[in-house]
């Protein structure tokens, strides 16, 4: 299939799940013509609420140099993250990255996904983590997927469950479980209420066919060549929450009510930024919010914050520290003052730098700890 063809094919597809985009938010932020559209001013959001009661008044960086961890540097990289667009068949009420169906322009191309490649080839980083929007909608995801395992590299999809039934997606289960690709998907609840709260009616029933078929392809059930990952997130302002009796709930709660099964659950604060930023201005919770994750700072999170061993790369090749820095548009910093792409990769210039903060990352922080990976504590 061409180029030309495959982008038809994603504009079609998208298209055929805007009835099913959540009645919470029905439209991405920047289409929505949100003054959040703009990153600097969800910065400036942040920095207008009043933290002054709270310690270090607030301040992440006054928050770090307390506690010697300023400034904040990274350590060995393991892990290219690599978001391939915004493009995504559903429009999530949390979502950070403001993805959605209209989101066609925002797609890594096959030079800059070529460009990662190259790079990659000048690290050791083992893992390469793939994400969107929905990534596999990029036309050049199985092509990045074959490229990585080609090299030894362990690779992640972060999927949304519900991409797996559009037309183009049904032999996905298998093609990754073939090449040993692990999963993780965004699943809010075990129950139907929560899921479909945060993303829309219909969404559970969905991911569920989607769980069962990765089931069927082998992922799940203790093969690490075949691990699937579920991912949670608070509904409303609580912090993730999770130990292993959560686990072994979600775990019992689908396999005897739908037969899931499912190797691993990590859960998730809700960042305040995007869409879930405009929800905590709109509802009047910004402020409880950000006085929550303040006075839940955790610096046992510190040492293991995902932004000292991740690389988090853009769909147009921009480099950032982290994913949610990417979407405020927080780019990294060369101790030369300039802001590198990935066409420019210089492994050794990179090292040295300082990681960008700012108020919401407070978010990964708070309690137990918010990455990629899970708790960090």
């Amino acid at each position: 299939m061409s180029e030309t063809m495959q982008a038809s094919a994603l504009k079609s597809e998208s298209s055929l799940d805007q009835g099913q985009i959540p009645a919470t938010s029905k439209t991405t932020v920047l289409y929505g013509r949100s003054r959040l559209a703009d990153p600097h001013q969800q910065l400036a959001d942040l920095a207008a609420v009043d933290l002054s009661h709270t310690p270090q008044h607030g301040n992440f960086a006054e928050t770090l140099a307390a506690r010697q961890w300023q400034p904040l540097q990274p350590t060995k990289l393991e892990i290219f993250q690599i978001n391939l667009g915004k493009l995504c068949n559903m429009t999530c009420s949390h979502c950070h990255v403001d993805a959605g169906p209209t989101r066609t322009a925002e797609n890594m191309d096959r030079a800059t996904i070529d460009a990662c490649l190259h790079a990659l080839d000048q690290t050791d980083a083992h893992t390469v983590d793939i994400t969107g929007g929905a990534p596999e909608m990029n036309p050049h995801f199985r092509y990045l997927v074959d490229q990585c395992v080609a090299r030894g590299k362990h690779v992640i999809d972060r999927c949304n469950l519900t991409v797996l039934l559009l037309p183009r997606m049904q032999d996905l289960p298998e093609w990754l479980a073939a090449r040993g690709v692990e999963i993780v998907c965004s699943l809010p609840h075990y129950q139907q209420e929560n899921t479909d709260t945060q993303r829309g009616n219909g969404t559970f029933e969905k991911s569920i066919t989607a769980l069962q078929r990765l089931n069927t392809a082998g992922y799940g059930k203790g093969d690490p060549q075949r691990p699937l990952v579920l991912v949670t997130n608070p509904v409303g302002t609580c912090l993730a929450k999770y130990n292993p009796c959560i686990e072994k709930e979600w775990k019992n709660g689908l396999q005897e009510n739908y037969g899931i099964t499912f190797d691993r659950l990590i859960a998730l604060n809700n960042m305040p930024i995007s869409r879930y930023l405009e929800w905590l201005e709109t509802s009047g919770n910004l402020q409880a919010y950000m006085e929550r994750l303040v006075n839940a700072f955790n610096p046992g999170t510190i040492a293991g914050l995902m932004c000292r061993n991740t690389l988090s790369i853009a769909w147009d090749g921009r480099l950032f520290d982290c994913d949610f820095n990417q979407m405020l548009d927080l780019e990294a910093q060369q101790p030369n003052g300039q802001h590198p792409h990935i066409r420019d990769f210089n492994p050794e210039m990179l090292a040295q730098r300082e990681i960008v903060t700012g108020h919401h990352c407070f978010g990964c922080t708070a309690g137990a700890g918010s990455s990629c990976s899970g708790a960090i504590v």
